[in-house]
C-alpha cells in the first residue's frame, strides 16, 4: 500500500468480519502506516463510506 486514502475501496481488507480494524501484526504494515490506516478507516466510517458494523 503506497498511500492511504479514506476513499480507497481496499480499506475493507483491513477490517475483521465484525468491523474492527485489524492489528498491525496481522495487517503487516509498520506502525506509522497502521496509524494512517486507522485514521483513514475512521474517516471513511464517519463519512458513511464504511459501516461501523457490517
Amino acid at each position: 500500500m503506497t498511500e492511504v486514502d479514506y476513499r480507497d475501496p481496499h480499506l475493507r481488507d483491513f477490517l475483521t468480519e465484525k468491523g474492527k480494524i485489524v492489528a498491525g501484526k496481522m495487517s503487516g504494515v509498520c506502525a506509522r502506516h497502521q496509524r494512517r490506516l486507522a485514521r483513514a478507516i475512521k474517516t471513511a466510517r464517519s463519512m458513511a463510506l464504511l459501516p461501523f458494523n457490517p
